[in-house]
């Protein structure tokens, strides 16, 4: 792994609520390089709060595991939004058998999800640097995707920027923030993701040098079970969240919405949800 010498971010003040977050910067290199310096953004609060547990009962969680190297200096950066993510998404995982019992026959399957319209790609990274495949039902359940672990087997997880934007990475494992071990929270600082470049977290961070690697172990081993601000209801779901974050001297690309002239299968949605007011006869 090659460390990369990585720009600072100006220092930008918010005002009106805006967050002043400040940003790590671990393992981000160039496309197809993986990381080992990184840029964190430090928090406000704690880290990504994972949407919903995922069904059956998990019989994996994610272990402290051994220390591995990984460096980390702190900026500062702006979001354009700072309480309202470009995307939150979640991923659970279980033992192979509850996995497919959950999906069930010929489920969907893929390497990664594709995050922020397509600009970020996430993976699970298996030891032998292969994506852990992620598999969810086609009919009926819930339409989260799943991925199989194996007890003792590090896991690293993996975002690829393909685009010319820069995002702030906030991730949670089991439901605690990744950078401070607290409890997920949106308000938390992250990893930057520059353009074109790849971050990949390998464990809960120790300090701006060293990370405690992420491996999958029994409920009762794993660090949400064993760590005074973890719930054990939450083991079995990894949560991630971008925010777009300012660049000098490149003003915000217009977001992709949607086309007004295009049909719209669900008119309804939009309305207020109350019932209208009547309109009496005179």
């Amino acid at each position: 792994m090659m460390n990369q010498r990585l720009r600072r971010s100006r220092l930008f003040k918010f005002a009106l609520g805006l967050l002043a977050g400040t940003a790590l910067l671990v393992a981000c290199t160039p496309m197809p390089r993986t990381q080992s310096q990184a840029e964190a953004v430090p928090s406000t609060a704690a880290v990504v709060a994972a949407p919903a547990a995922p069904a059956p009962a998990p019989r994996l969680g994610t272990q402290w595991g051994e220390g591995r190297e990984s460096n980390t200096r702190s900026v500062q950066v702006q979001r354009y939004t700072p309480d309202q993510p470009d995307e939150v998404a979640s991923i659970g995982y279980n033992d192979a058998a509850s996995v497919r019992r959950g999906v069930g026959a010929n489920p969907e399957r893929r390497l990664n999800l594709q995050l922020a319209q397509g600009d970020v790609e996430w993976s699970v990274i298996d030891e032998s640097g292969r994506a852990i495949p992620l598999q969810r039902a086609r009919r009926g359940g819930d339409d989260s995707f799943r991925l199989a672990g194996a007890e003792g087997a590090r896991y690293t997880l993996r975002f690829r920027n393909l685009s010319d934007r820069s995002y702030e990475v906030i991730a949670t494992v089991d439901g605690l923030d990744v950078l401070n071990g607290k409890p997920g929270s949106l308000r938390n600082g992250g990893y930057v993701l520059r353009p074109l470049q790849v971050l990949d977290i390998e464990g809960f961070r120790k300090s701006q040098s060293e990370v405690a690697a992420f491996r999958f172990a029994t409920p009762g081993r794993a660090y949400a079970a064993n760590t005074e601000a973890g719930d054990a209801r939450n083991i079995g779901i990894i949560g991630a969240a971008l925010f777009e974050i300012a660049q000098p001297d490149a003003p915000r690309r217009p977001r992709r919405g949607p086309d007004a002239a295009q049909p719209n299968a669900f008119p309804a949605d939009g309305a207020t949800g109350y019932a209208p007011p009547p309109r009496y006869a005179k």
